[in-house]
């Protein structure tokens, strides 16, 4: 169980990197935390069931250093989703999030997700509970409709329908969700993103902080977009070029970046690494959130391969900080031909 921090996420959400199913865990959130102090974090999606019946620990536990940190709920039952929100609350989670927008199969299969933006009275039931109990802000990341849904006139009524339950902060993907026909992956693709509907919604709701998020692939276009918006969410970029995105994120708030190269960021990092590894933890649960730090540089590809390949061998702590020790001088030795 982590305290609770004094931190604004209606101001972090100025940047946040989304909830990403099996990349947004715990060791990714502390590699992005090191690269911006600002930006919101987010969990990977739980369900509420899980959190009410799973082991506890396991899926909420979290560094205090993550702060400021959004813990990310799926579910469609109001009041399974206050007692998960009740329980959430005693970890300190600085926001409590709704799922509204995966598209996946099992997720539909649960009556969650972007399926439920075809009823949003129900999920002003849910925020409304989940609300009820929460000391924290709770909040909806939701698509722009769903299959044969008109967006324009679907978008504008769901945001209405939010304010009424008490929303003030809401996320929004810039693309339809397909949910017969189209894998998740192809969701996140194929369906054409429609940006200028979001930047209406903003001008319709002035009062709501609403962010964008979709297709987002570097901070300048970030940077566009706040020129309209409040905040702006980054997925797969952040993940795949975190360097790219997060490295100078805090001049977003008037700050310097912490770190001047990712070289410094990733030196920085190894103390991080030690410490996981002597818990018993593995490198490559950390080095495989890691792979494009240098993206785009010289010794990309050795740091790629060395923490692909060779972190998942690495049969104990001084192999595994060999390894890392061995990536880290593929990018130096890489930098200094540059």
């Amino acid at each position: 169980m982590t305290a609770q921090q004094n931190s604004n996420p209606g101001d972090a959400a100025r940047l946040s990197v989304a909830p990403m199913m099996d990349w947004t865990d715990r060791n990714c959130r502390m590699v992005h935390r090191i690269l911006s102090r600002r930006a919101l974090l987010y969990t990977e999606m739980v369900t509420a069931q899980a959190v009410i019946h799973g082991d506890r620990a396991k899926l909420l536990d979290y560094d205090a250093a993550e702060h400021p940190i959004a813990l990310q709920l799926g579910g469609s039952d109001p009041v399974l989703l206050a007692e998960a929100t009740r329980i959430a609350a005693d970890w300190g989670y600085d926001e409590i999030n709704l799922n509204v927008g995966c598209p996946s199969d099992r997720v539909q299969s649960g009556c969650f997700g972007a399926v439920l933006m075809t009823m949003p009275d129900l999920v002003a039931e849910c925020v409304g509970a989940m609300a009820r109990v929460s000391p924290v802000e709770v909040t909806v990341k939701c698509r722009i409709g769903v299959d044969d849904q008109i967006p324009e006139t679907v978008l504008p009524d769901f945001i209405a329908r939010m304010r009424e339950a008490g929303i003030r902060r809401i996320a929004i993907h810039a693309r339809k969700a397909w949910l017969q026909g189209l894998s998740p992956r192809e969701n996140r693709e194929i369906p054409p993103l429609d940006y200028a509907l979001v930047h209406r919604m903003k001008s319709e709701f002035p009062e709501l902080h609403l962010s964008i998020n979709g297709g987002i692939a570097s901070l300048d276009e970030a940077r566009g977009h706040l020129q309209v918006m409040d905040g702006a969410m980054v997925g797969r970029a952040a993940y795949h070029q975190p360097w790219d995105i997060l490295g100078s994120a805090d001049l977003l708030w008037g700050e310097e970046p912490t770190f001047q190269s990712p070289l410094d960021a990733a030196l920085a990092m190894r103390p991080m690494i030690e410490d996981h590894l002597a818990w018993g933890g593995r490198l490559h649960q950390f080095g495989r959130h890691m792979l494009g730090m240098f993206h785009g540089r010289p010794g990309a590809r050795g740091w790629r391969r060395l923490l692909s390949e060779g972190a998942s061998r690495a049969g104990n702590r001084d192999e595994a900080l060999a390894i890392y020790d061995a990536a880290l001088a593929e990018v130096t030795s890489g930098a200094e031909a540059a």
